[in-house]
């Protein structure tokens, strides 16, 4: 299979009703007007941003991918510099064609230019085909983001509140514990 040749340029306010459809499950839930707004804010905070920039990758003269790359550090307490490539999304029409790979080629040569000696990347975890590909780069899982509703989150601690839930502290506790390490196969003491 001959591979076309892939185009890397920076973002354009042009380019937004392209990126709302490459990241539409990257993006906060919305009418299309209000992800158009929100992508249209990244693009103007990347360009005002030195350490920032949004990418587009093109094939054939259409968008086929694209991806926003970001210094930083690995975590608010982990300040290790890092580069994140952020949403990095390919068109399926244009998958298994180099576009993946030149995003990620731009997010190492964007680590370069600023003496950043770490990539980071992050995908949908039931993105099988993106996560096989980032191990394929040698990039493994250092964390997982879980994120729930505030109001969920509220009703699960009120639950788990010892008080409320009618359980007596560290007794609930062990007893859960217990319970994990029988349904793991281990002994319990």
């Amino acid at each position: 299979m001959v591979r076309a040749s892939v185009t890397l340029r920076p973002a354009t306010d042009d380019d937004v009703a392209a990126l709302v459809g490459l990241w539409a499950d990257a993006l906060r839930r919305g009418t299309p007007e209000q992800q158009a707004a929100d992508v249209l804010q990244v693009l103007h905070q990347a360009a005002a941003d030195p350490d920032s920039s949004v990418l587009v990758a093109e094939l054939d003269g259409r968008v086929a991918g694209a991806v926003h790359l970001r210094a930083t550090t690995v975590s608010p307490v982990n300040l290790e510099p890092v580069v994140h490539a952020v949403a990095p999304h390919v068109h399926p029409d244009h998958r298994r064609r180099g576009v993946g790979t030149a995003l990620m080629e731009a997010a190492v040569v964007f680590a370069e230019e600023r003496q950043v000696g770490l990539v980071g990347a992050a995908a949908i975890s039931a993105s099988r085909d993106s996560n096989r590909f980032f191990a394929r780069l040698s990039m493994g899982a250092r964390a997982t983001l879980r994120i729930a509703t505030t109001q969920s989150v509220r009703h699960r601690l009120v639950a788990l509140r010892p008080e409320r839930a009618g359980h007596q502290g560290s007794r609930h506790l062990d007893r859960v514990l217990a319970a994990r390490r029988v349904r793991r196969g281990e002994r319990v003491s």
